[in-house]
């Protein structure tokens, strides 16, 4: 048992949990991920590892309420405890002086970049984050980014806050003002990543994607998070989470995401007839 001691709502449907996880704690790193199920009869679902504190045993990681074990993860409070936390799971992010390297967060993955760009800063790369939502209050971690980057940009696409448009966007001005860029990295929804993909790949940026397919068993055993990279067939869980965005089949894993989405669907209404969520849904794309 996995016991919750801190919980906060930093947005609309965003819920950050601190849990005490000592032995996970010791060995995470940066971009790497857990696998948790909350009770017996609960399914798998993995969550990306925001901050491993080795001095207080303690991991972070952020929770979407949009389906139905994440909205159940929403109802829990502090004191209560998560049955199995499963990790570090995945390969940790490449961290090495590259020289400039971008980190493109949007939305809910914001969260997942943090510890990259803290890892990459520690490592004396300049690190510039681009973070985009759809309106200012869905801009996650603002003032933590700033900590950990020497320049954050912000677009939303109602432009309440930072510019008004896409992350593309203030990349592609970037690159057409001859910034120097030696590395990208981008994670969010896939049709963002697959738009930062496109574009960095007519200017020859190596450019990298954490991608997050369906998923169950987290060790290369089940197959479900298979997707092809570079024409050749890969599984998330062990050969990533993170790829080379240029050779992803963006396509083909946008379709497979949205296999089980009538299931999903009558689950998650089910659910939400037996026990009313205490926190406003509203529809937000995971893909």
């Amino acid at each position: 048992m996995f016991k919750i001691l801190e919980k906060d709502n930093l947005a609309p449907q965003v819920f950050r949990y601190v849990v005490e996880a000592p032995e996970i704690a010791n060995k995470a790193e940066a971009g790497q991920f857990v696998i948790i199920r909350i009770d017996e009869t609960g399914e798998r679902i993995p969550i990306t590892i925001c901050d491993a504190n080795r001095k207080s045993g303690t991991l972070t990681f952020f929770v979407q309420a949009v389906g139905k074990t994440s909205i159940e993860m929403s109802l829990m409070q502090v004191g209560d405890s998560i049955l199995d936390v499963v990790g570090p799971l995945g390969n940790q992010s490449e961290i090495e002086r590259f020289g400039t390297v971008v980190l493109v967060g949007g939305g809910f993955g914001i969260a997942a970049i943090h510890p990259i760009a803290q890892a990459l800063s520690n490592t004396g790369n300049k690190t510039i984050s681009i973070l985009g939502a759809r309106t200012k209050e869905l801009i996650l971690l603002e003032n933590e980014m700033k900590n950990v980057s020497s320049e954050v940009r912000i677009a939303t696409d109602d432009g309440s806050y930072g510019s008004k448009g896409f992350v593309t966007d203030i990349l592609k001005e970037m690159i057409q003002n001859n910034v120097v860029i030696d590395r990208v990295i981008s994670i969010g929804p896939l049709v963002m990543m697959k738009a930062v993909a496109d574009l960095t790949r007519q200017y020859e940026i190596p450019t990298f994607a954490s991608l997050n397919p369906i998923m169950i068993d987290g060790t290369g055993m089940c197959g479900a998070c298979r997707v092809t990279v570079g024409n050749e067939m890969k599984f998330a869980c062990v050969d990533g989470p993170e790829f080379d965005a240029h050779q992803v089949d963006f396509e083909g894993l946008l379709n497979r995401l949205g296999s089980y989405l009538p299931e999903e669907k009558e689950s998650k209404e089910r659910y939400l007839k037996e026990t009313p969520a205490p926190c406003q849904l509203e529809p937000v794309s995971n893909i």
